[in-house]
């Protein structure tokens, strides 16, 4: 993103990747004129909110939620994300293997959630006079989730080109980077992992069983940051 201040919309959810891609851009000089974070009845709604909050009083960031009441009605049958079956809670060596991670993530997908958030966040953007939309996208999830891949990003910049008139573009510092890589960045950053909400449930305290929580042990652990404690202790 270069050196120079860049003016844009970071879509904050409190999990790990756009927390870190947050702190990442503004460390490569982005000024943040509003960090969104939304509301579309999904289970960790209101620790998403929470979480994201203090994250933006940590770094100065003025926040926004953006309620999507209606965006759960459009599609039949719902998600788990927001509706009330249980969620997949799969092993370590389940997050390995491709198979067993694609049948998960169709349990947990949200149709074109991704793509609805960033348009909206376009619009945002470009009625502040911002040029960039960020958001935490990263490789390691890319491989099942197809709206976290770079190509998905390069696609939406295009489009986006037509549909803004400053030609907002989308960025996400993580993309290219797999849980264990942005865990490293944030222990250098100084990131304040305590302000972090890695769980797809809406419990007191982050469940450490569903496929988000896994992956964020893991990484934790490939870091030495003694994960399954830290998870329990220092990030709930």
């Amino acid at each position: 993103m270069g050196s120079t201040e860049k003016r844009g919309i970071i879509l904050l959810s409190g999990g790990l990747d756009s927390s870190v891609a947050m702190a990442l851009a503004l460390k490569d000089g982005m000024h943040f004129c509003r960090a969104i974070t939304y509301d579309y009845g999904q289970r960790s709604a209101q620790k998403e909110i929470l979480t994201a909050k203090a994250l933006c009083k940590h770094y100065g960031v003025s926040h926004s939620v953006v309620p999507l009441p209606w965006f759960r009605e459009l599609w039949s049958g719902g998600a788990l994300l927001t509706d009330s079956e249980a969620i997949p809670h799969p092993t370590l060596s389940e997050l390995s293997d491709l198979s067993a991670s694609l049948q998960s993530a169709k349990r947990v997908w949200v149709p074109n959630r991704n793509g609805v958030f960033i348009e909206i966040a376009a619009g945002i953007a470009e009625s502040r006079a911002a040029e960039w939309v960020v958001v935490g996208f990263n490789r390691e999830e890319a491989a099942t989730f197809p709206d976290n891949s770079e190509k998905y990003l390069e696609a939406l910049t295009e489009a986006l080109k037509f549909s803004t008139s400053n030609q907002v573009r989308v960025a996400a510092p993580t993309a290219r980077m797999n849980k264990s890589d942005i865990v490293q960045n944030a222990k250098a950053l100084g990131f304040p992992f305590h302000h972090l909400w890695s769980c797809y449930e809406g419990f007191e305290a982050m469940c450490g069983k569903c496929e988000s929580c896994m992956r964020l042990i893991r990484a934790l652990d490939a870091n030495g940051m003694g994960g399954s404690i830290a998870f329990r202790n220092a990030l709930s």
